[in-house]
């Protein structure tokens, strides 16, 4: 067996004095670092979201990295270990792990790729992102043939030039695909909306001329859905519109904001109706096999429901008589972990 393991700040790896680490090459001084660190590449087996592969083969020169779209680099770490025996073989990073792959970056305490096992685990700390995009987990473990990962403890993410976030127990990546899943208890918020369910279904895309930012143009939502959109801050009487099924599909444009939202199994459906002058008028209280929603901007325009309709209508005197809420409304705000925050959390 054959184990090696140094501190990169004070003590360069010299891969000539070590066989199990002997594919490592040397670099001058890591400026992203300033303390003399070297900055290594690793092959990913491949790219996306999550995908960063620790193997630590022959580094090749950085001139060279923009044409191997499957390097990735490890642009710092405060110390690096590797074991090899018949039985194990693992290499390792840890302390102030920073990884990038072409505009995606990622950040953990601590990172081993188990060779043999096909296994990488994440651990302390986990952010993984794009310029506009973040996500964050406490542990993780990803799985290079299958190209998903895991990600668990404290979950949460967001679009950072976009009011769009989300929290989860536990988030699941299928870089194929381009989807992430938030299980347990998984919401989102978008400004004064939020959606809620068992699961959350990210649908991601890139956009920009160098692809460099990630879009969300469908959320789909298994299990306990529910939508709720709050009247705008300072507006007396504050009001919700609320709605919830089975399962739930939105779209949003460009801009992140829902243009469409239809749910399917046990809908129902109670909003708030305004005059032509914007005055409340009456709330509406629907419920059928499925109900389609239709918005402009960002606001609710039109509402169908069809199959098995039933519905009610409640004057403008219910206008905040929460009594007349669907069953399973809450307003979460205060959960959301990056409300009011300009800073990383």
């Amino acid at each position: 067996m054959k184990r090696v393991s140094g501190n990169l700040a004070n003590n360069p790896c010299r891969p000539s004095g070590h066989r199990s680490i002997d594919r490592i090459n040397r670099f001058p001084r890591n400026r992203f670092s300033g303390k003399g660190l070297r900055s290594l590449t690793v092959p990913l087996a491949s790219a996306g979201l999550l995908l960063f592969q620790l193997i630590l083969p022959t580094a090749v020169n950085h001139n060279t990295f923009g044409a191997e779209k499957k390097k990735i680099i490890l642009e710092h770490s405060d110390t690096i270990e590797g074991e090899q025996s018949e039985r194990e073989s693992y290499n390792t990073v840890s302390g102030n792990v920073l990884f990038r792959h072409n505009n995606m970056s990622l950040r953990c305490d601590r990172a081993t790729d188990f060779g043999q096992e096909k296994r990488i685990v994440l651990s302390g700390n986990i952010i993984i992102g794009s310029s506009n995009f973040e996500i964050y987990g406490d542990s993780g473990v990803y799985y290079p043939d299958k190209e998903t990962g895991e990600l668990s403890g404290n979950i949460r993410g967001r679009l950072i030039d976009r009011p769009l976030s989300a929290k989860g127990q536990q988030a699941v990546f299928n870089k194929a695909s381009n989807l992430v899943w938030l299980n347990g208890d998984a919401i989102a918020w978008y400004d004064r909306q939020q959606i809620s369910g068992d699961i959350v279904v990210l649908h991601l895309k890139e956009s920009g001329k160098a692809k460099e930012n990630m879009t969300i143009d469908r959320i789909q939502v298994e299990g306990n859905t529910f939508f709720a959109s709050g009247s705008a801050p300072g507006e007396l009487p504050a009001v919700y519109d609320q709605v919830g099924g089975k399962k739930m599909v939105i779209l949003l444009d460009d801009e992140s904001k829902i243009k469409g939202i239809t749910v399917s199994d046990q809908a129902e459906i109670l909003y708030h109706i305004y005059d032509e002058n914007h005055r409340p008028s009456g709330i509406n209280y629907s419920s059928g096999d499925e109900i389609r929603m239709f918005f402009s901007q960002g606001e609710l325009k039109r509402v169908k429901v069809t199959g098995s309709v039933e519905g009610k209508h409640y004057p403008q005197r219910f206008w905040q008589d929460r009594g007349i809420d669907l069953q399973k409304f809450a307003w979460r705000e205060n959960e959301n972990p990056f409300r009011r925050q300009k800073s990383l959390p």
